[in-house]
Order: C-alpha cells, then structure tokens, then sequence
C-alpha cells in the first residue's frame, strides 16, 4: 500500500488533526504530528480527568512502592499545550463520528454541553475497559477495577480509610497479580480466584506454577480452577463475600476485578468502520482504518501478529506508543514507516519471581495449528561461581521443520526480562535457533555466562533439529509407553521420584556399563532433574543402537512442576 493519504486536508500543510483518547497511543500520536508539522493544529479529547499517565504504575502507588502520586502523571495539559502547542481538552467525551462531514460530537462532561469539532484527519485512541462480568454485586461500593488514575485514587483511600481485612481479587493475569502483590505490602489478607487452573494463564502452565507456591507462601489464598457466581452485598451496598461456582464463599470487604479488558471500539462501530477477526478496529500497515482519513491505535485496534502472521488484538503499552508515533507521522506528513508486527512480549514481578513472555506458548501453537515444538532449561543467570547466581527457567518455543522462533516463556528471579528480550529481538528479525545459538552477548561473571541461558536453549532446539535425539517430550508427556531412564542419583531419586512414570534407574556414570539392562527395541527417554545429565545419557544411548532415543525437556524438575 501507498504511504500517502487517499484524500487531503483543505490545507495540506495544515491540516487539524483531532485525537480521541491520551495516554500511550493518543500522546505519542499528537507530539509525533507535532513534531513532524509545526503548522498543524492538534487538538486531543480525553473523557478522563489525565491525558497521560502511567497505567502500568498504578498498581505500585496503591501499595506505596511509588509514593508520589504526581510521578504517575507522565504529561499534563500546560505540556502539551506550551511545549508542543497541542490544544487539551480533558473531560470532553467524542459521542459521535460523521464521516461524510468530518465531524465530531464532543460532549463536555462538565458543562453538559455539546459541540461539533472538524477534521481533516483523526486519530482514535479510546483504549480499552475492564472486564465485567454480569454477575449480582458487581456494582457494589467496594468493588473496583483499576483503569485510570482515578481509580487508582479511589482504590488506594479506600484502604487507607477501612484498611480491608478480606482483599479478594478476581483474574490472575498481570493486573491481578500486580494488586495482589501491593496488597500483601500493605498488610492486607488477600484471596486470589482464577478460573483457569493457573495465574497467568497466557503462558504454559508448567512455567508458571512456582508463583502457587510463592502466592501461598505470602498468605494469598489460591482459588483455581473456579469462576466468581455472585457478589452479597448488605443493605449498603457494600461487598460482604464472594461465592464461586464451586460452591466456596469468601468474605470479602475489597474486591478488584481484573479479569480482562474489552476494546472500547463503540465509537468506531458507530461511524461503519470495519472490525478484525478478534473485533478490534481493523487497520492497516500505517494505522489508517477503512476510512483512510481515520486512524486508530492502541488497545482498540488490532496488530499484526508476527508468530502467526494474523491480526489480533495485543493491549500492551509498547505496541501502542509505537503506533501512535506512526499513525501522528502519518496523518500529518502523508507518510510514515509502516508498524511492525508485534510479539506481545510482556512481563510480572510477583514478589522475588519474575515471569516473562513472548510469542506462542505451547498451547497457543496448539489451537492455531503451528507445527510447534519446545525446549525447556533451567540455568544461572550469571556463572555459578560468582556470588548470588539465580536460576532461570527458560522455555523456547519453535517450528519443528524450520527452527523458526515462535516464542518464549521464562520465570526467575533475575534476569529474566534479558533473554525474553533478546528472544523477542531474534523473533523481530525472524531469526531461527541457529541463529540464535549463534547471537553474539556480553559475558562477566556478575552478568552472565560464556553460554548464556538463551544459547543453552537454543542449542537443545538445534541438537533436537539435528538428529541427535528423536524428539523432545513435553513435561505432561504420557511415558507410559517408554522405557523411562533415570540417570540421576539414589538421592534424588528419593527425594523427588519422577510423576507418572515407572523408571529404571541407572546413575548416568554407569550407563555405560548396564545397557544390558536396557531394551534396545524399545522407545527410550531419559530423565534427569534438569536436562543436562539426561542429554548426555541420550548421546550414549543413541550412538549404542537404541533404535528410537527422546529427551524430557525440563527433566525432573518441570515435570514436577506440571503435575503439581
């Protein structure tokens, strides 16, 4: 497609640009314009009171860890309007579009009044809102969701005031987990429910069942695998418990719901503008909706999503001020480069864990039918040798025929946001496992390692490619049709015996020596707790006849973690 406008301003080199919504893609839009156009005129409309704030910081000012409320607010109007002269106006609502007039209805929430605003180009940033499920209770004074600073301030006095002694927080994603991280700061019980069988449930479940136990380690009650059916309230409209489906009430004084948000695509639908296959607004490379003269980004729009090749809809802050930064370019230039497809790379600090991802999980590649694979490793992520290495647990995620990159999921203490990164990068570039075990980073022992966790994962996906084992068995992987090898010692035998699975055992220095007590013709797999000893009793395995050899990826360890 062109990069130019199929239509013009009444003045080209002037055109008035309007933009419905701030924060990330808003913003970014109108300072883009601006810089791009110094004879432009710029007006925005944000129904809320703040036209740029830091949405990903509101959870760390209710729990005190960002004490300054004014940090949260990145930009105000007198910015906007004396730096950049980009005119604001801040609780003015856009009711209505009319695009064979190229009109706006801009109500102003204050007076009450509303007035038509002209466009040559708009650009529609109205974000997205949380999910509420249509549940008895939901409107009760005390239950919440947190959008906006607004809400966080009505959040955070509230348990200043009645410091809540039943916190109950409902979806498990980031936003969930993030509040209920703060609220344990603040000494506040808290109740977790989630209806999926675990927190996070965008990545595989293996990867994320360390955060259970550090969940309950603080005190949070876990609630799995159970949906919320009501909320009672009294007399005053105040929460007083939470029953789930599972029959299980919870007292409750605060709830917060962060289930999930839906696109605010109203307005657009409204106006005749098309919506993608996951009913965002359908655009194209340079934000342009089907009316080319109407942009639209951030968390109402779709993406195209590089693992898949599809457009779907990603609400992240870094894709939207990305794409705000083009679509502000273009509608005041005509031109700009186009967006790239995004990752949805995304990453939770859930007390001393950190989890990161990237891409496809495993179960994702399932339902969209990609031929997908994984490899699982766990490693320091610095050398062991130097004080206060912490282990990484790394999952990659590729296509089985090509080795292209689809993914990656990882959890630890330190280091983590690093190799997601780094993957993310490789991704970008449609890198493959070669290439990525060949990438070329930075090592010190307070920094890393010679072979870092990316290139340790990257090397099990490229022997599997090779040949050099039949294929990598998933941690949940039925081995009741394998001849299991456990090459670990009598000691972590003991300790940890391997679920769901009748193991021979033979340590891995004496393989070599008792492969008589094997069965050659049998499909074989070996275990050890991480992977490493298990590879090596692979290789020796392989190269003595064993006709069909797998590799545990994860070894023990995950195993453990999947059957939790």
């Amino acid at each position: 497609m062109s990069t130019a406008s199929t239509s013009s301003p009444r003045n080209p080199r002037s055109p008035r640009i309007l933009i419905v919504g701030g924060v990330a893609g808003g913003a970014s839009a109108a300072t883009r314009a601006r810089r791009m156009n110094e004879h432009a005129e710029i007006v925005i409309f944000e129904k809320d009171r703040h036209i740029s704030f830091a949405n990903c910081g509101l959870p760390y000012h209710v729990g005190g860890e960002i004490p300054d409320r004014e940090k949260l607010l990145v930009a105000k109007p007198a910015t906007f309007e004396n730096r950049y002269n980009i005119r604001v106006h801040t609780r003015h609502e856009v009711t209505a579009i009319d695009r064979g007039a190229k009109t706006l209805t801009v109500l102003d929430r204050d007076a009450g009044v509303s007035r038509d605003e002209r466009y040559d180009k708009l650009i529609l940033a109205p974000g997205a809102s949380p999910l509420v499920p249509p549940i008895a209770g939901k409107d009760a004074s005390n239950v919440y969701t947190m959008r906006n600073v607004e809400d966080t301030d009505r959040i955070k006095a509230h348990i200043d005031q009645h410091t809540p002694q039943h916190a109950v927080v409902i979806g498990a994603g980031f936003i969930g987990l993030e509040v209920v991280e703060q609220l344990i700061h603040r000494g506040v019980p808290t109740t977790l429910v989630e209806l999926a069988d675990q927190v996070l449930p965008l990545m595989d479940r293996e990867m994320v069942t360390p955060i259970h136990e550090v969940l309950r380690n603080k005190g949070v009650a876990l609630h799995l695998a159970d949906g919320v059916k009501a909320i009672h309230t009294n007399d005053a409209n105040q929460a007083t418990a939470v029953e789930l489906n599972s029959g299980t009430t919870i007292p409750a004084d605060f709830v917060l719901l962060g289930i999930g948000v839906r696109p605010n695509t109203q307005l657009a639908e409204a106006a005749g503008l098309e919506l993608g296959e996951t009913r965002g607004v359908k655009v194209n490379a340079f934000s342009q909706t089907s009316d080319p003269d109407i942009y639209c980004v951030g968390d109402a729009c779709e993406y195209p999503y590089a693992p898949t090749g599809k457009a779907m809809r990603v609400p992240l802050a870094g894709p939207a001020n990305r794409a705000g930064r083009l679509a502000g370019e273009h509608a005041a230039t005509g031109r700009s480069a186009p967006m790239q497809p995004v990752m949805g790379a995304a990453i939770v600090r859930v007390f001393n864990l950190a989890a990161g991802v990237t891409g496809l999980s495993m179960k994702a590649a399932k339902r969209a039918g990609v031929n997908a694979t994984a490899v699982t490793i766990i490693a320091n992520h610095h050398v062991g040798y130097y004080p206060g290495a912490k282990p990484i647990t790394l999952k990659l995620i590729y296509n089985r025929d090509t080795g292209k990159i689809l993914g990656a999921q990882a959890l630890g203490e330190e280091g983590v946001d690093k190799r997601i990164d780094v993957i993310s990068t490789a991704m970008h570039f449609a890198g493959d496992v070669r290439q990525l075990a060949g990438v070329d980073l930075t090592y010190a022992p307070p920094f890393g390692a010679a072979k870092d966790p990316v290139h340790m994962a990257a090397f099990v996906a490229c022997n599997h490619l090779d040949g050099l084992f039949d294929d990598a068995l998933q941690p949940d992987a039925d081995l009741s049709d394998f001849q299991v090898v456990d090459v670990r010692t009598q000691k972590e035998v003991d300790a940890k015996p391997i679920p769901a699975a009748d193991a021979i055992h033979i340590e891995i220095e004496k393989l070599r020596d008792n492969l008589d007590k094997l069965d050659k013709s049998r499909p074989t797999v070996a275990i050890c707790a991480s992977g490493l000893r298990s590879y090596i009793g692979t290789r020796i395995l392989k190269q003595h006849g064993f006709e069909k050899v797998y590799e545990l990826t994860g070894g023990q360890t995950v195993r453990q973690r999947a059957f939790e």
